[in-house]
C-alpha cells in the first residue's frame, strides 16, 4: 500500500516520506478501512516534530484521524460490517500506524459508521477535534438552557463546539482576534461574536447575560485568557482547557476566589478521555450530524504526496480549518 511515513523526528520536510509499505490485516476485535481522507491535527505535529518526546516506534505512519469504508475484518467482528462507511478516530494511539496510508487496522469500537450523505472529508474532520469539544462541553452535564463561552470560534474545535452547544440547547458567545475571521465564527451559529483585539469581552458578556456570566468556558489558550475567563465566569461555573504551547507550560490560579465563586478548573486531552465520555460523545456527534447541526470546518485538502506541505501550513498557522490528505478513491 502506499503510504506517509517517518523514521525519526524532526522537520516535516526532513522526514516525512511517502512509498510502497506492507498492506496491514486486521487481528482479533479489528476491523480495516480503506482511507479515502486522511485527517491531519496539532497532536500528529507534536508527535512528528519531538513535542511529546522521543519516537516511540521505529517507523510512524501519523494521523489520527480519517474516514472510508471498512473492507475486511477480524476474528469477532461481523461480516456485515464489510462495505461500511465510517469516519475514524484515535487511529494511531497505542500504536505505529495511522490513517496517512492507503489503508489502516483499528479496534471495531474506533470506526464509527458514517451516513451516505456525511462526506468523507466531513468525516476525517471529526475524531480529535469532535470529541475535544464534547468533553469540554458535557464533562459537566446537560447544556440546555446554559451560557457557554467558546475561545476561538474560528479555530476547528472552538468551532465544533459552537455547533454542538447549540444543538444541544445553549446560548453561546464565542471570541476571535482577527476581523477577518468573524465571518467563520458567525457561520458556526454563535449568538454573539466578540473580537478580543477591538471590544471588551467582559462588558459585553455581562450586558448580554444580565451580569450573570456564562457557566461554561471553552478555552483554547488558558494562561492568556485567565483573566477574561474569570470575569466573565458565573458563579459555579467550570472552565475546560484543552491546549497547551509547551510541555513545560504551568498555571497560577487564585485559590480563595475559585473557591469563593465555586469554579471549577478542568483539563481535556482528548488521549486520556474515559472510555464512556468518548462513547457518549460519539452518540451525541451522531446524533447532532443526523440532525443537520454539525458541518466540520474543512479548510484544505492536500494530495498524499503533499502530506509535509499539510504538515508545515498547519504548524505555520496558514490554513484556517481542517487540514485533510486525500489518499485515494472509495
Amino acid at each position: 500500500m502506499k503510504a506517509a511515513y517517518y523514521d525519526r523526528l524532526g522537520p516535516a520536510a526532513e522526514v516525512l516520506r511517502v512509498g510502497e509499505l506492507d498492506t496491514p490485516s486486521p487481528g482479533p476485535g479489528e476491523v480495516r478501512v480503506r482511507v479515502a481522507v486522511s485527517g491531519l491535527n496539532p497532536s500528529d505535529i507534536k508527535g512528528r516534530s519531538g513535542f511529546k518526546g522521543a519516537m516511540p516506534y521505529d517507523r510512524i505512519i501519523p494521523h489520527q484521524d480519517g474516514a472510508g469504508v471498512v473492507d475486511a475484518v477480524g476474528e469477532g467482528v461481523s461480516r456485515t460490517r464489510i462495505g461500511e462507511r465510517v469516519w475514524v478516530f484515535e487511529a494511531q494511539t497505542g500504536k505505529a500506524f495511522g490513517t496517512a496510508a492507503e489503508y489502516v487496522v483499528v479496534p471495531t469500537d474506533r470506526a464509527i459508521p458514517l451516513a451516505d450523505e456525511v462526506s468523507f472529508e466531513q468525516g476525517a474532520s471529526l475524531g480529535v477535534a469532535a470529541l475535544t469539544a464534547h468533553r469540554c462541553l458535557f464533562a459537566d452535564g446537560a447544556l440546555s438552557g446554559c451560557r457557554v463561552l467558546v475561545h476561538g470560534g474560528a479555530g476547528v474545535v472552538g468551532y465544533s463546539a459552537i455547533q454542538l452547544a447549540k444543538w444541544a440547547g445553549a446560548w453561546v458567545v464565542t471570541t476571535i482576534r482577527h476581523e477577518q475571521d468573524r465571518e467563520t465564527a458567525e457561520r458556526s451559529g454563535a449568538d454573539l461574536v466578540v473580537n478580543l483585539r477591538e471590544e471588551d469581552l467582559p462588558s459585553r458578556l455581562m450586558a448580554a447575560t444580565a451580569n450573570v456570566g456564562v457557566d461554561r468556558i471553552v478555552d483554547v489558550d488558558l494562561r492568556s485568557n485567565l483573566e477574561l475567563d474569570m470575569a466573565c465566569l458565573a458563579q459555579g461555573g467550570t472552565v475546560s482547557a484543552y491546549s497547551v504551547e509547551t510541555p513545560d507550560a504551568t498555571l497560577s490560579i487564585p485559590v480563595l476566589k475559585a473557591m469563593v465563586k465555586g469554579w471549577s478548573f478542568r483539563f481535556v486531552l482528548v488521549y486520556t478521555m474515559p472510555d464512556e465520555a468518548k462513547r457518549s460523545a460519539i452518540r451525541d456527534i451522531t446524533r447532532c450530524l443526523a440532525a443537520g447541526g454539525y458541518k466540520a470546518f474543512v479548510g484544505q485538502v492536500f494530495a498524499l504526496e503533499d502530506v509535509d506541505l499539510a504538515h508545515d501550513a498547519l504548524e505555520a498557522r496558514r490554513v484556517k480549518g481542517h487540514m485533510l490528505i486525500r489518499v485515494g478513491s472509495v
